[in-house]
């Protein structure tokens, strides 16, 4: 397979332009519509990038994924999960963050492009109390540009029309059996895992 090298040859492969909608649609701050939008939704998908490479990681959460420090600023709290810390120290390394955030039902994908940073001080974390707990951190989010992804992509897949098609699926206790040789029980981890997911979700 041929490999295009060149910013010149991607460009004459596709020839047009962007049409207009794609270059006015973007904003350097929140604007009312975009605030509404971002509000609505309650999952996004962080992309970072570092050293060793980039990293994408889903949040969510039962209101809002992210909240508006003010029009240029958006916090996203980081809840409990598997300790990784593979965006968390991207963001530490080398700020630039791209989020896009989904609402279930809806082909519009909005992507937040920006610097983000951490804090662990207690008023912030503590605007995200839930159920008597906090964050450990929270992300914030300098905003350089937001805009609307194009919607083909939700669209092509019936993403959110086609129904459940998780049956037949490798369960995630099925992935640790094969990545350990066997060395974790997967049956066992996947019949512990909804307590112990419900009992540390915050």
């Amino acid at each position: 397979m041929r490999r295009i090298e060149t910013v010149e040859a991607l460009e004459a492969l596709y020839a047009a332009s962007p049409g207009e909608a794609a270059l006015r649609k973007v904003a350097t701050r929140l604007t009312p519509k975009y605030r509404e939008w971002i509000m609505a939704s309650r999952f996004c998908i962080l992309s970072t990038v570092g050293p060793e490479g980039t990293d994408g990681s889903p949040r969510g959460d039962l209101g809002p994924v992210a909240t508006e420090l003010d029009e240029r600023t958006l916090a996203i709290p980081d809840w409990r999960g598997n300790n990784r810390l593979d965006s968390l120290r991207n963001i530490v390394r080398d700020g630039r963050l791209s989020v896009l955030f989904m609402v279930a039902g809806s082909a519009t994908v909005v992507r937040v492009n920006g610097t983000a940073w951490l804090s662990a001080d207690s008023d912030l974390t503590g605007r995200f109390e839930t159920k008597g707990r906090h964050p450990r951190s929270v992300i914030v989010l300098e905003i350089a540009e937001i805009y609307t992804q194009c919607a083909r992509a939700l669209m092509r897949s019936e993403l959110w029309t086609s129904g459940d098609q998780s049956a037949g699926l490798p369960s995630a206790g099925d992935i640790l059996t094969e990545m350990t040789q066997g060395d974790i029980d997967g049956a066992a981890y996947d019949a512990a895992w909804p307590a112990r997911a419900q009992n540390t979700m915050w």
